[in-house]
């Protein structure tokens, strides 16, 4: 059991050092999609490791308050301690097709890359838009394709060796079609629902420093990774860097989202 808490407390650090940036590149359109300003009571649902709710108290400011939640103890600690600091920022493990919040108590309800691992993505909606104040807006974030994912194409790779894994890399990508995260807003009740799609490129300084996080446990990558056989693993390894076409230099790695807002 300790080896156990020990691997996933790990697997969180890992995960910040594969994903941290990629998060963090792309909260400011979250931000922008949800209205946020000065003073705001908001709540960010599956925070990970509290990328997107660090970003938003420098936005609410000392009036304003965050609470983060994620389904992971371990991504909460991260959290907490990325949060530590603020006064007005608390943490908690909540599920978040579930929450055990108050109705109508957030202005903000913020879901950075995190929906489209809910089992169910309409009861989350739902559960957002009864934690919001009457006019209060909630924004999410969703991958797009896994041929346009930092890492889901990897994901693809190895499916070939985990069972399930090909089912659920789907699911994962399955809100990043044009009109579903449109569809679901409306299902769920919201008006002056809003789409758009961002997309980056990032440059890694080698293979390693892509890859290496995801080989230590990083993201779901890791995970996936962490149950197989070693020469399985070399041999995802080497065709990875195929794909990459590693010349032993810098990389580039592309990622898009969509973001769907709506107002309650």
């Amino acid at each position: 059991m300790a080896e156990e808490l020990s691997y996933r407390a790990e697997a969180a650090a890992e995960y910040d050092r594969a994903f941290s940036h990629v998060s963090a590149y792309f909260v400011p359109f979250l931000l922008r999609a949800a209205r946020l300003g000065p003073g705001q009571r908001v709540l960010d649902v599956a925070t990970g490791t509290g990328i997107a709710a660090e970003a938003a108290l420098r936005v609410v400011g000392a009036d304003g308050s965050i609470v983060a939640t994620d389904l992971s103890p371990e991504m909460i600690e991260k959290a907490r301690q990325r949060l530590d600091k603020a006064s007005n920022a608390f943490v908690a493990v909540e599920d978040g097709q579930a929450l055990s919040l108050p109705d109508e108590s957030f202005d903000v309800v913020l879901c950075s890359l995190g929906l489209m691992f809910f089992p169910d993505p309409l009861r989350g909606l739902f559960e957002f838009r009864r934690v919001l104040r009457p006019g209060g807006r909630a924004a999410v974030s969703v991958q797009t394709t896994p041929n346009r994912s930092y890492n889901g194409w990897i994901n693809v790779i190895i499916a070939r060796h985990v069972p399930g894994l090909a089912e659920a890399t789907s699911r994962t990508f399955a809100l990043g079609e044009a009109t579903r995260l449109q569809s679901l807003f409306r299902e769920a009740g919201f008006t002056d629902i809003e789409t758009c799609t961002e997309k980056h490129s990032f440059t890694l300084p080698s293979f390693d420093a892509f890859y290496g996080p995801f080989e230590r446990g990083g993201a779901s990558t890791g995970q996936a990774l962490a149950s197989l056989p070693e020469e399985i693993r070399r041999g995802i390894r080497e065709e990875v860097r195929r794909d990459l076409a590693d010349t032993g230099g810098p990389i580039e790695v592309e990622m898009e989202i969509r973001i769907g807002s709506g107002r309650c």
